[in-house]
């Protein structure tokens, strides 16, 4: 019995030729990604995203490192968390907090070498230059190839970027008609103007060096000769106007002239604590930002106290063992937490509609007035409040429920025969044993309602609008959908670097938040032993 238990178990384990193919199939998934991971790194490095190319480098070689060092053997198995960790949450973080330093957003989306790259590559038409007539063929695989006429110099074949001069008998090159303008080449049939409208973004880009100058498209059957019109210097570290001569220097995220002119588009760079300094220098935004931000806590301290306070009633009720019905009523109350949350949201912007919504009907019904509840920022406050504890008490019935299994019948067996009333009971035995349970909930609750956006979005929009804000902001934002609003729905562009800003905000006070209620938690632990 023994000799065979042993033999069962070297089965399981494998031979010497399962471990040969274990390492061969590690070795070959090794191979691929490290083969894949380089050829990324030579992209990216080519592309002038050389951080990227390093970070990816420096990962490569850490997980080789962890599945072929027997010392880091331990690593293997929380290495892919690690990478996802670092992907998913380290990245975009400390990617955002990037942004909250930098002008990042509309008018300033390329980096500094991109804006000079792209200077440096307009073109104008100076008064005199060269205009060459052309005709545009189409081949057909549909590429684009162009026949110009060069007068005395003869005639250029250009295909994609290149030109080269042609030679009208092998290329078949004919003026068939007499009429001045290639109308052949080969067995092509040049294109008509119709046609060539569908390829004149195409044209547009094209650009040809011959006999020592540069010829873009000016017309519809014309290239021009064309000179850059911006060159940079690195001496001066300055965009020079060529047809000008005027300098334009690096001045926050533009090159501006001695005048004051500004080369559009401008180009990200570091702002230092300008983002942070906005939200209490500029009157337009610290105004509305401070609204935002006080609302912000009030809705979420409301909210939770009032879910709390609902959830806290049904529970008591529900958990009476002499109420009749009482599965039947837990079903019935539960259903607003099976429901998807988005679409009770969108069911209740129809309910407050002010023409045509049911709850107007039946105020108007009992003969009162329609109320404006998306309308009026006091209205539209409390049409919130109504939807959210709508959504959340459920939950905070579920837990108060559980929460009251846990205390001792004895207790109130107990009080009972010390002349306790209800209220009493619920004061000083209810309350403070299920706060032990409960309280870190509760401020996890809290955490939740200050960054919930999707009610926000869904019921008003965070409108309606406050007149006179700077940027785009409502009676009924909270910070985390402010910052959306300046980061996609700005009048005047995105502003991505000031809402990183207000994340890191959101960020801190989030973070500061779970402190406490890890701090709760354990305080409520130590008290529930000594219970």
């Amino acid at each position: 019995m023994v000799v065979t238990g042993s033999r069962s178990l070297e089965g399981r384990r494998g031979g010497p030729g399962s471990n040969v193919l274990t390492i061969t199939l590690w070795v070959l998934v090794l191979g691929i990604v490290n083969a894949s991971g380089a050829w990324l790194v030579v992209r990216l490095h080519a592309d002038g995203s050389t951080w990227a190319a390093l970070a990816l480098l420096l990962g490569l070689i850490a997980t080789t490192a962890v599945f072929t060092v027997p010392r880091l053997h331990v690593l293997r198995y929380i290495w892919p968390g690690l990478v996802f960790f670092a992907l998913l949450s380290a990245y975009p973080i400390g990617y955002t907090v990037w942004v909250a330093f930098t002008n990042y957003g509309t008018g300033h989306m390329l980096s500094r070498q991109q804006v000079i790259d792209q200077l440096e590559s307009r073109l104008y038409t100076p008064p005199d230059a060269r205009r060459i007539p052309f005709t545009a063929f189409e081949t057909a695989t549909g590429a684009l190839t162009l026949v110009l006429d060069a007068g005395e110099a003869g005639y250029l074949v250009a295909s994609g970027d290149k030109v080269r001069p042609a030679d009208p008998v092998a290329d078949g090159i004919a003026d068939t008609d007499g009429d001045g303008r290639v109308d052949r080449l080969g067995d092509l049939l040049p294109l008509t103007t119709r046609a060539l409208v569908g390829h004149l973004a195409e044209l547009q880009q094209r650009r040809y060096e011959w006999n020592g100058a540069t010829f873009g498209m000016v017309s519809f059957r014309e290239f021009g000769e064309s000179e850059t019109s911006y060159r940079y210097d690195a001496e001066t570290d300055s965009v020079i106007d060529r047809r000008t001569g005027t300098a334009y220097r690096p001045e926050g995220g533009f090159f501006v002239s001695a005048a004051g002119e500004r080369l559009e588009p401008g180009f990200v760079s570091s702002v230092g604590l300008a983002n942070f300094a906005r939200m209490v220098s500029d009157p337009a935004i610290s105004g509305p930002f401070l609204r935002v931000f006080a609302w912000t806590f009030i809705w979420a301290a409301v909210t939770v106290v009032i879910q709390f306070i609902a959830g806290l009633t049904l529970a008591v009720v529900l958990n009476d063992p002499y109420l009749w019905f009482r599965n039947f009523y837990r079903s019935v109350l539960i259903l607003p937490y099976a429901i998807p949350a988005f679409i009770s949201a969108l069911i209740w912007v129809g309910l407050f509609n002010t023409e045509v919504g049911a709850i107007n009907g039946l105020i108007t019904a009992l003969g009162a007035g329609a109320v404006p509840w998306l309308q009026d920022p006091n209205w539209a406050r409390a049409a919130l409040f109504l939807v959210n504890l709508w959504l959340g008490y459920p939950y905070m019935m579920i837990v108060t429920l559980g929460a009251l299994q846990s205390i001792s019948a004895e207790l109130y067996e107990a009080a009972i025969v010390d002349g306790a009333s209800s209220w009493d009971m619920l004061r000083t035995i209810t309350l403070p044993l299920l706060m032990i349970s409960i309280a870190p909930l509760l401020v996890g609750s809290f955490a939740f309602n200050f960054n919930n956006f999707n009610v926000i979005f869904l019921v008003t929009g965070g409108g309606p609008p406050m007149l006179g804000a700077g940027t785009p902001a409502g009676h009924t934002d909270i910070l985390i959908s402010y910052t959306y609003r300046l980061a996609f729905q700005g009048g005047q562009g995105t502003q991505l670097g000031f809402a990183a800003a207000i994340s890191m905000i959101i960020f801190v006070i989030v973070g500061v938040v779970s402190a406490i209620n890890f701090r709760l938690a354990g305080r409520f632990e130590r008290v529930a032993e000594n219970v």
